[in-house]
């Protein structure tokens, strides 16, 4: 397999990209967006990773065995977050029966 030589000015592009976004970040943590505010965020942090992945862990040219391993790992990424919300979700559900209630109750 040959190597996949990138340019220089592609990294300076994505590195450009990746301060601006970095400033979009930041001005939109100071506005009121309401409930889109985590939404801003975490779609803003996903452009950020994307990119990272895509071009300085050299994924865009990478064989379909590495694309692979990436998607099993954000499968793995997936399961381990939903299960953490579901049991988060979870923690105030602590049903006492009548009888258990202490008399001063």
């Amino acid at each position: 397999m040959g190597q996949h030589f990138v340019p220089k000015r592609v990294y300076y592009s994505v590195f450009m990209a990746l301060i601006a976004l970095t400033g979009l970040t930041v001005w939109v943590s100071f506005m009121d967006l309401g409930a889109f505010n985590n939404v801003a965020a975490i779609l803003i942090a996903a452009t950020k990773a994307l990119l990272v992945l895509m071009f300085f862990m050299h994924l865009k040219y990478g064989s379909k065995l590495t694309w692979a391993f990436v998607a099993a790992g954000f499968l793995f990424l997936a399961i381990l977050l939903t299960l953490t919300m579901v049991d988060s979700l979870t923690r105030d559900w602590n049903v006492v029966p009548k009888a258990w209630s202490s008399p001063g109750d």
